[in-house]
């Protein structure tokens, strides 16, 4: 399996995710879990249910992080060649037979932006991005069949703002 590849904000953010569950988050919950034992009968206290249940997704989530974070490869779309389309890259396409472009981020889903979609480089999209620089048409296979698009412009992390 490829080590995931993760932006230097994407691996600051999940540090910071990580310290956060681990530390405050994780202090509120225990907190929560020994009032509600407090209250008696756990049987049917919905309350100490619902708080260890939050504490076990929460313990589930710093697992996945601190696997990611152990795993990960920090990337930056200027380690590879000028003007190619690398993870942690925007890429802004424009689909067959349509005059608009899209704006995606090639990256893990751990990267989390409201302002454009994420692919993944291991996606077929994303795989066909990669290297692909402005001008050049690349080609993957969709559930529907062959899609065709067309790189416009391709932009570094620093770009982004």
């Amino acid at each position: 399996m490829d080590a995931p590849q993760l932006t230097r904000a994407a691996y600051a953010r999940l540090q910071e995710e990580l310290a956060h569950l681990t530390g405050p988050a994780n202090d509120e919950i225990t907190a929560q879990i020994a009032a509600a034992r407090a209250l008696g009968d756990l049987s049917e206290n919905g309350d100490y249910h619902a708080a260890r249940e939050e504490k076990g997704k929460m313990q589930g989530r710093i697992q996945q992080i601190q696997a990611l974070l152990e795993n990960a490869v920090v990337v930056s779309p200027g380690d590879g060649p000028a003007g190619c389309a690398a993870v942690g890259s925007l890429v802004d396409l424009r689909f067959e037979g349509d005059e608009d472009t899209e704006r995606y981020l090639i990256g893990s889903i751990e990267e989390r932006h409201e302002d454009y979609d994420v692919v993944s480089p291991s996606a077929p999209l994303g795989r066909a991005m990669i290297g692909a620089r402005p001008g050049d048409v690349v080609r993957y296979e969709a559930p529907a069949g062959q899609v065709e698009v067309t790189v416009v412009a391709v932009l570094a992390a620093e770009d982004r703002h």
